[in-house]
C-alpha cells in the first residue's frame, strides 16, 4: 500500500532517503489520477522491500508541487538515492510502470 506523504515529510522520506522512491503526485478531484491509482498500489505492494511508494496531494503540498514543477496530474516521479530518476506524466499501464520500476532499481 502506497504511503501518503505530508509536505513536511518529504525532504525526510524521498530526498534524504537512500534506494529508489516513487511518488505519485496527484489530487482527489483529478479523473486519471483515480484511474491509475490502482496500477500504483499494486506495484507498491510488488515493489515491497525494494522500493518506497508514496502518493503526495498537490492541493495540500503545493511547494512541493511547485519545487518540482508538476504541471499535470497525475505525474510519477521515481528518485533514486533523493534525486530524480525518471518522470512519467499521465495515466500508465501495469507494464510501462513495472518497466520504469526494473529501470530504476
Amino acid at each position: 500500500m502506497a504511503e501518503f506523504l505530508v509536505e513536511d515529510d518529504f525532504r525526510e522520506k524521498v530526498v534524504n532517503t537512500k534506494g529508489t522512491i516513487l511518488v505519485d503526485f496527484f489530487a482527489t478531484w483529478c479523473g486519471p489520477c483515480k484511474m491509475v491509482a490502482p496500477v500504483v498500489e499494486q506495484s507498491a505492494e510488488e515493489y515491497k522491500g525494494k522500493a518506497a511508494v508514496y502518493k503526495l496531494d498537490v492541493d495540500e503540498a503545493q511547494t512541493v508541487a511547485q519545487e518540482y514543477k508538476i504541471m499535470s496530474i497525475p505525474t510519477l516521479i521515481f528518485f533514486k538515492d533523493g534525486k530524480e530518476s525518471e518522470r512519467i506524466v499521465g495515466v500508465v499501464s501495469k507494464l510501462e510502470l513495472d518497466e520504469a520500476f526494473e529501470r530504476n532499481l
